[in-house]
């Protein structure tokens, strides 16, 4: 019998002064079995630094055809694919041709080797970006994993302020490829 996905709930209250967006988000939240808590928040950071009312989670780690979220145009066009941890270059190259923009967040923190083996395969991607969430960053939204989240998120100068009723979590990403302008 196969394990089941363990569903969480978050409400996001995000205000990004750098896009000027201003919403809320009701997201449910699947953890896959083979999935860490680690991991999965790292996914709702991704979600929360591209917060669009098209941004979607998809069925990610069960599927090989699909990113862990994207935006899909009214034409169903891919506007946005956003893989997370550490895929090879033939995975980045289906989604960069699939795409329009590609968003790859890396995090853990044992990610450098990994990066620089792949670092000279990925800079031919025009459309492909590369964000590192730093383990200590990870780390510290650890503590707000609940089945049901209240978190409140700022974002301002490329920091990122997440905060629930007891915690608070100061994120500053590192761009480490950037090729989406």
């Amino acid at each position: 019998m196969a394990l089941k996905s363990t569903i969480y709930k978050a409400d996001c209250q995000i205000s990004d002064m750098d896009r000027g967006y201003y919403q809320s988000h009701n997201l449910t939240i699947a953890l896959h079995p083979s999935e860490t808590e680690e991991r999965m928040m790292a996914r709702l950071l991704a979600f929360v630094i591209n917060a669009d009312e098209y941004l979607v989670f998809t069925k990610g780690l069960s599927t090989d055809d699909e990113p862990e979220l994207w935006k899909k145009s009214l034409t169903d066009d891919i506007e946005l694919w956003i893989e997370m941890g550490m895929p090879d270059e033939k995975r980045i190259r289906k989604a960069s041709s699939r795409a329009d923009k590609v968003i790859l967040y890396t995090y853990g923190g044992r990610n450098t080797v990994w990066w620089n083996q792949i670092k000279p395969k990925l800079e031919r991607f025009k459309n492909l970006s590369v964000i590192n969430l730093p383990k200590e960053a990870t780390a510290q939204l650890a503590p707000m994993v609940k089945r049901t989240m209240q978190l409140q998120i700022s974002i301002q100068d490329g920091q990122i302020w997440v905060s629930d009723d007891q915690n608070t979590a100061n994120i500053m990403p590192e761009t480490w490829l950037n090729n989406t302008k």
